[in-house]
């Protein structure tokens, strides 16, 4: 039995439901509200030390990191793997997962608590709840210095040192996808030979898009479709359009966020959007 640990605010965790939909397995969740704290649980740590989340159960068998799970799902489950067969490809979709781990998901921590997880743990848990939030972080989380970072985003926001550039990196990685679905090479970041792909690579659904899908999201979410749309980036705007036109899509990524964190993605990237759009020099 696949048991996976979970919360609506998570783009680990949104990849993970979002493969494993795809590829067809039941599971029992168990949502750990990572705003308020509760992966700071020491039962939980004991499973996940990073007191991050999703971690996967199987049985006996615990799993951690999102890439790490969805690989192991499609050694359970080959039959339906969302990696590419063919080696040249399987590669392109690794440089796109390991791009992800790397500096994508350490750029959305950042952009995410600059433009909004700030307003909504200082908004639901005050001055002290906040400083025990932060206190709680483990010194090796989402990165090495992810303790230190995250106090800097909630703190600081968009003075924090280093949040303009992490909004800078998370764009760059939006123009890699451009790149890769009009077949040219961005960065080490392929999508094929063929000009005007559908998926980011071999021009079929995979694990790459899978991994990506979260990330535009949380873009989407706060409010911040103007960095793809009126033409800045028209494949990666065709390219979500087809993404939310999946069955798994909303299921996976919509319905798990809560009402009130919904909103407050929404409403503070919104009032956010002025400053991402400055540092990018993207005219509204």
């Amino acid at each position: 039995m696949f048991t996976l640990y979970h919360h609506g605010s998570s783009v680990c965790a949104a990849k993970v439901r979002f493969a494993m939909a795809e590829k067809g397995l039941d599971w029992e969740g168990v949502y750990i509200d990572i705003l308020k704290g509760e992966q700071f649980n020491p039962d939980y740590m004991k499973l996940n030390p990073k007191a991050v989340v999703p971690t996967l159960t199987h049985d006996d068998t615990v799993i951690v990191d999102s890439t790490v799970i969805v690989e192991y799902l499609d050694q359970i489950a080959p039959d339906t793997s969302v990696h590419p067969t063919d080696p040249a490809q399987r590669a392109q979709a690794r440089y796109w997962t390991k791009a992800v781990d790397e500096d994508l998901h350490p750029a959305c921590g950042a952009v995410t608590f600059v433009c909004s997880h700030r307003h909504t743990v200082l908004k639901n848990l005050g001055a002290d709840g906040v400083k025990k939030f932060l206190e709680a972080t483990p010194a090796m989380s989402v990165t090495s210095n992810w303790k230190d970072l995250k106090d800097g985003y909630t703190r600081y926001g968009f003075d924090a040192p280093g949040a303009a550039e992490k909004v800078k990196l998370y764009d760059s990685y939006l123009a890699k996808m451009e790149a890769a679905l009009d077949g040219r090479p961005e960065g080490g970041l392929e999508g094929g030979n063929d000009r005007g792909n559908n998926w980011l690579v071999g021009n079929a659904f995979s694990i790459a898009d899978i991994a990506m899908t979260p990330y535009v999201n949380r873009l989407a979410m706060m409010s911040m479709r103007g960095m793809w749309e009126n033409g800045r980036l028209p494949n990666v705007e065709k390219w979500f359009a087809r993404i939310e036109a999946l069955p798994n899509f909303k299921t996976c990524l919509i319905d798990w966020v809560p009402e009130d964190l919904t909103n407050d993605l929404r409403d503070n990237g919104a009032q956010s959007w002025p400053d991402i759009a400055k540092i990018l020099e993207i005219e509204i």
